[in-house]
């Protein structure tokens, strides 16, 4: 069947432009109706003031942004955070102070007691007596319950040191302390940045003290709907009678995350926010800070080259400082597929989709007409043969939308092949230097964006979103995608879905991958990448990211040496405060990283504080935490892609 095609490409309203991510170029391309429609095309975009939050990598001065009323938020390493009107995007882009300009993306929230089974006791227990004091421990979250035990003194005050709520409103111009008023609670933001309130250990305590309830909710609004961040911050370093974290004497730094939309998943350039904050503090407060990010998500092409994983390095060598990160739960979720179109590849990979010529079969041209019926022959690509690959997506009922994501080598030239359910086929055509195509299967628009390699990135994605038409859900059934080689050297080629905390169970790819799934910013280099362990079986658990520890991948920070995750700790069933005075056990690897996180903090004390090791930070905790890991049930050789270097285990990490 004939399929129309639209191209809004070079010819069309944008022309390339290198300075702007794909994902932008596309947003900015695509109506806001259809937008509105995605699940990440709209996201960085306010419908009310008509502007975007932009991610930018500049030098110089911004400063005369603002004649444009432009809000600028200058954030650490030659990053700012733009609020910038939506006609306004391109202008900015030309600008020369500006290199690299990126969307948001939305991030996704990834029975025992924490430390029992990563050798904390032995560290905490018995000499040396660590605890964590004298550390910082910031937690980027979802908020806190502030008035639970694990969170305060013995004498009933906060532990926290400062509470920076993002999603609350400020009011600039309410009067504080310094107007007379001694019980007057200012609604300002943290120094430096444009959004939510930020409350300090005085003005804590005094919500703390309050008789009511609704006393206490007054003068301390921030409220943690969700309970994720709660737990994260009692693993890491809750205290009480009942329960200990892993660092039970860290000082707090709380950050709830900014909510961009009803499903309560931050943003990158809120986590951005929260960083150069808690970065910020530290040296204030002249402390080591140990931040944890205890979330991630799949879009990118997982190689360190996004401009949150760059900060995220730049970050880490800031200060005294470990990011610890975890490595996410979509190692089973079925949401990743690579291949190698130079291997041999088994059963269906060299047939054709069974099309008659002149339907869009391989080898059809892109108006649908009969093309050249031998493309489906497999090719000899020097001492390599390349044959064709054959990838098969099985869509759920009721996906009101979907993307796809395909990272290749920019050198590998494919022809790239669509077939819904029912049938329908379209060669997709070839596009130069980059630009929009959307074309239409069954009841299913589908926009299509080639890529290009950008200044920092050498990989180039194809982006597929599909849409429903005239119903509110996409064709379900099994899609397929063709790829044909042209012109290979490398061969590989890298699919990744949505989260799976977006999509539906039954919307997977299959003969999945679950090689390179752990989820960004996992993937920057230097934060402490932190995958998870069932301690009840002291094996790798499956849902667990997997990374790469290997010379296969083509594309990634593999070329410089690096393997990820760093380490694993236990993930399942880990026993947490929860938001309704009780206990709970959390299982994912949101919940192993704040025991790295109290780990690190452990381990900081003992160099910093106590003057062992003054530079025992950034990557040298990583280092020592590596040293230090143990074996693991069915790993062999290590590094790996499940467990990177075994264990945690922090008795064997101290240099004593």
């Amino acid at each position: 069947m004939q399929t129309k095609m639209k191209n809004f490409g070079q010819k069309g309203l944008y022309a390339m432009n290198q300075k702007l991510e794909e994902l932008l170029q596309l947003a900015l391309q695509t109506s806001e109706e259809v937008r509105e429609r995605t699940e990440d095309l709209n996201v960085g975009f306010d419908t009310v003031s008509r502007t975007w939050e932009l991610i930018v990598k500049y030098h110089g001065s911004l400063d005369s942004l603002k004649l444009l009323e432009i809000q600028v938020e200058y954030l650490i390493a030659g990053y700012a955070v733009l609020t910038v009107p939506e006609q306004l995007v391109e202008r900015v882009a030309e600008l020369e102070e500006i290199e690299y300009v990126e969307k948001p993306k939305r991030f996704f929230y990834g029975v025992e007691k924490p430390a029992e089974n990563s050798c904390i006791p032995q560290v905490t227990l018995r000499d040396p007596y660590l605890t964590g004091s004298g550390v910082l421990m910031a937690v980027l979250d979802s908020g806190i319950d502030a008035g639970r035990a694990e969170f305060r003194n013995t004498d009933g005050s906060t532990r926290i040191r400062f509470l920076w709520d993002q999603t609350l409103i400020p009011d600039p111009e309410q009067p504080g302390p310094e107007a007379g008023d001694e019980d007057a609670v200012p609604r300002r933001p943290p120094s430096g940045f444009l959004m939510g309130v930020e409350f300090d250990s005085i003005q804590i305590n005094k919500a703390l003290s309050a008789d009511t309830p609704g006393a206490l909710f007054e003068l301390l609004p921030s409220v943690d709907t969700s309970g994720h961040g709660t737990a994260v911050a009692g693993i890491a370093a809750g205290r009480s009678a009942a329960y200990q974290g892993a660092a039970p004497d860290a000082a707090l730094l709380i950050v709830k995350l900014g909510l961009p939309d009803a499903n309560s998943f931050p943003r990158t350039t809120e986590i951005m926010r929260g960083v150069t904050y808690a970065i910020q503090k530290g040296i204030q407060l002249e402390m080591p800070v140990v931040i944890n990010l205890s979330f991630g998500n799949t879009y990118g092409a997982h190689d360190g080259s996004s401009l949150l994983e760059r900060f995220l390095d730049n970050a880490a060598e800031i200060g005294r400082t470990v990011i610890c990160v975890g490595s996410g739960n979509e190692g089973s979720s079925g949401g990743h597929l690579s291949g190698n179109l130079l291997e041999e590849t088994p059963g269906r990979a060299g047939t054709s989709f069974g099309g008659r010529a002149g339907s869009g079969s391989p080898g059809a041209a892109s108006d649908g007409s009969a093309g050249n019926a031998s493309a489906a022959i497999p090719s000899r690509m020097g001492d390599a043969v390349a044959r064709p690959a054959l990838i098969e997506l099985a869509v759920a009922e009721y996906e009101r939308s979907l993307n796809v994501q395909l990272w290749k080598n920019y050198c590998d030239e494919y022809r790239i092949y669509l077939r819904s359910p029912g049938g329908q086929e379209a060669q997709l055509p070839k596009m130069i230097n980059g630009g929009k195509y959307v074309l239409r299967l069954e009841q299913t628009e589908i926009l299509v964006y080639f890529g290009e390699p950008a200044p920092y990135a050498v990989p180039e994605e194809i982006y597929f979103e599909m849409l429903p038409l005239e119903r509110n859900y996409i064709n379900n059934g099994v899609w397929t995608i063709r790829l044909e080689p042209e012109r290979v050297v490398t061969g590989r080629y890298y699919f990744y879905l949505p989260s799976s905390a977006v999509r539906s169970s039954g919307t997977v790819f299959y003969r999945s991958t679950p090689e390179v799934t752990l989820t960004i910013p996992s993937t920057a280099a230097k934060v402490i990448s932190v995958g998870a362990y069932d301690s009840t079986y002291e094996a790798y658990a499956d849902f667990s990211g997997r990374g790469y520890a290997d010379a296969n991948r083509t594309i990634g920070v593999v070329a410089a040496g690096l393997a990820k995750p760093d380490l694993a700790a236990p993930g399942v069933g880990i026993l947490a405060p929860d938001i309704y005075g009780g206990y709970t056990p959390f299982t994912g690897t949101s919940f192993a990283t704040p025991i790295v996180s109290g780990s690190a903090a452990l381990l900081m004390e003992w160099g910093i504080v106590r003057g062992n090791d003054p530079f025992l930070y950034g990557e040298k905790v990583k280092a020592y935490l590596r040293a230090g890991a143990k074996a693991l049930r069915g790993e062999h050789v290590y590094p790996n892609d499940r467990v990177g270097w075994g264990g945690l285990c922090v008795s064997s990490s101290l240099p004593v």
